[in-house]
């Protein structure tokens, strides 16, 4: 009987195990979506965003494979470079510095806001096999 109940508690220990290590992955997946739904609400995010996220996901590392963590790390990289255009951007009521390349910063922009607001879906299926309950 000793042994049986000793299996049990093992059992659910496990299981919380489990739980709770879902629990985490879930909450980066989550602020993964919270930074590119900010992205796409104001087409950047702000520094402050941007390290609000980083340290948020900082546990990634231990909670997935190496895919997960390498896919954070560009999302941050390209937020910081969408920030970086979108501080060089300047409109016709702005003086324009010397050497400013109006076209270079709006593909710059461009192409990072493209890619982030793209990443919804690519996102979900890089989280789904550590998310997936139905194993």
């Amino acid at each position: 009987m000793a042994t049986y109940i000793a299996w049990q508690q093992w059992k659910t220990n496990q299981r919380k195990l489990t739980l709770d290590r879902y629990d985490r992955r879930l909450h980066v997946y989550e602020e993964v979506r919270k930074i590119l739904s900010i992205i796409l609400r104001d087409a950047k995010a702000s520094y402050d965003d941007l390290l609000r996220f980083r340290t948020s996901v900082s546990e990634a590392d231990f909670l997935f494979g190496s895919e997960i963590p390498s896919y954070i790390d560009e999302i941050y990289s390209r937020g910081v470079k969408l920030q970086y255009w979108s501080n060089e951007y300047r409109d016709f009521t702005q003086q324009i510095p010397e050497g400013y390349d109006h076209q270079k910063v709006c593909d710059g922009m461009h192409s990072e806001l493209i890619w982030l607001s793209e990443q919804f879906e690519p996102a979900k299926q890089k989280f789904k096999k550590y998310l997936d309950v139905s194993k």
